[in-house]
């Protein structure tokens, strides 16, 4: 009787412990929405572009739903430039390029990345534009060279926005005509999807647009995404660092410094190894930039003509010509129109001047050290004062700088007289009575 009682509430725990059961297994946790974003700011070159591409890689590995490239530049390197677009075009990741923050731009190489992205939007008070392509490596171009460069990178650049549905015509006038546009000019013309205030605002706007990877279609899903920034490394700060001009520029300077003390002074191996660290950083950062090799050489001779100075006394000529060939030299360095990728003047004038001083101060000690009267070994004997300990007529013996020496004078000196020693023949000196000095 009692078991028979007890099977309506087995019954009824059986069944709310398999509702429950089965409430917890049909509704798992919500997989959560990832979203990269990196920050672009300032020239495009080799670090740039490896900073871009490991991101892509990074976020193709985590699977996260899309990368953010908040983008603000003035251009940079061509094949820099062509290095990001490349991994964009073949990644597996919608990559979304956001022109921020107001009062950004991206001109020049910035154009073609922007216009390689799967999604391209900009903020408020920004600006894209101006893709003609301008010399670099030395040298003008001639106008052959000039019109095959420009109609490459029109080209180039219809590709890249014919593959992303953008306005082919207007990229084309940007690399012709250098024209450069609002943001919300960039949306009429269908370059851009959208402007948007902030990231926030950003990924609820394209949350649900379709896009094309190399897989095929895919929907953004980017409701309620949280953004991780990935930071630049400090690998990548350093390469980055080495390919501003203004770093590059000092390092070379710092570098010739460096052996010219080594050389002037073998065996003080710290001068030579920083001078030789500092200049293979230096010839890094230059294979990086648009290096006239002509303001090499000058930088080179001027370091010859002031180590010349010190070898051979030319009045401070030598040194005026150095000083001279160095600003010529820093000038001519980067050969590139843009400011960017040149020498800055606050930079350019005080190196100048400090590495003209520092020469010269050298240049000066060596020929005081030249003409100075020797103070040590039997060359800075000659005149000084010493005392005669026996008469000399023409030989004896006095007393010098705490020495007995044997002495010649052509005078007869007394004992005890002061004497002056007037040179060194091999161990004796020749002396004479002070009182007969002038």
């Amino acid at each position: 009787m009692k078991v028979k009682s007890c099977l309506p509430l087995l019954l009824l725990a059986t069944l709310l412990f398999f509702f429950l059961g089965a409430g917890l297994y049909a509704a798992p946790e919500k997989e959560e929405r990832i979203v990269y974003l990196i920050k672009m700011s300032g020239v495009i070159n080799p670090a740039s572009a490896d900073y871009i591409e490991k991101s892509i890689e990074k976020g193709e590995a985590d699977r996260v739903r899309s990368l953010v490239i908040q983008l603000d530049t003035p251009g940079g390197l061509d094949l820099s430039m062509r290095s990001i677009v490349k991994a964009m075009l073949n990644s597996s990741i919608p990559i979304i390029v956001y022109v921020a923050p107001p009062g950004a731009r991206s001109a020049s190489a910035g154009v073609f990345i922007t216009v390689a992205s799967h999604i391209a939007a900009m903020a408020p008070g920004t600006n894209i534009g101006a893709a003609h392509p301008v010399a670099v490596g030395g040298g003008n171009m001639s106008d052959d060279m000039k019109k095959k460069v420009e109609n490459d990178a029109v080209a180039y650049g219809r590709g890249i926005a014919m593959k992303r549905n953008r306005n082919a015509e207007w990229v084309e006038k940007a690399v012709r005509e250098s024209v450069s546009i609002t943001a919300q000019e960039a949306v009429e013309l269908q370059v851009i999807e959208l402007v948007a205030s902030d990231l926030d605002t950003l990924l609820r706007e394209v949350n649900g647009r379709e896009v094309e990877i190399r897989s095929g279609k895919m929907t953004l899903e980017l409701s309620e995404a949280k953004v991780v920034h990935l930071e630049r490394g400090w690998r990548n700060e350093i390469l980055n660092a080495i390919s501003d001009p203004n770093i590059a520029y000092i390092l070379l300077l710092v570098g010739l410094a460096g052996l010219y003390f080594e050389l002037s002074t073998p065996g003080a191996i710290l001068p030579g190894v920083i001078g030789a660290i500092s200049l293979i950083l230096a010839f890094f950062g230059l294979q990086t930039l648009p290096v006239n090799y002509a303001g090499v050489l000058l930088i080179l001779l001027a370091v010859i003509l002031f180590i010349a100075e010190v070898k051979i006394v030319s009045h401070g000529l030598l040194t005026v010509a150095g000083i001279i060939s160095m600003t010529l030299g820093a000038i001519m360095l980067f050969d590139s129109p843009n400011p960017y990728l040149r020498i800055s003047w606050d930079v350019l004038i005080p190196s100048v001047v400090f590495t003209a001083l520092f020469f010269s101060t050298v240049v000066g000690l060596a020929i005081k050290a030249r003409i100075a009267k020797p103070v040590t070994g039997v060359e800075g004997m000659a005149g000084l004062i010493g005392v005669a300990r026996t008469p000399i007529a023409p030989r004896g013996k006095v007393f010098v700088r705490g020495e007995y020496w044997d002495a010649l004078s052509d005078q007869e000196i007394q004992e005890g007289e002061q004497i002056k020693v007037l040179s060194v023949e091999g161990l004796k000196v020749k002396v004479e009575r002070v009182s007969n000095v002038s």
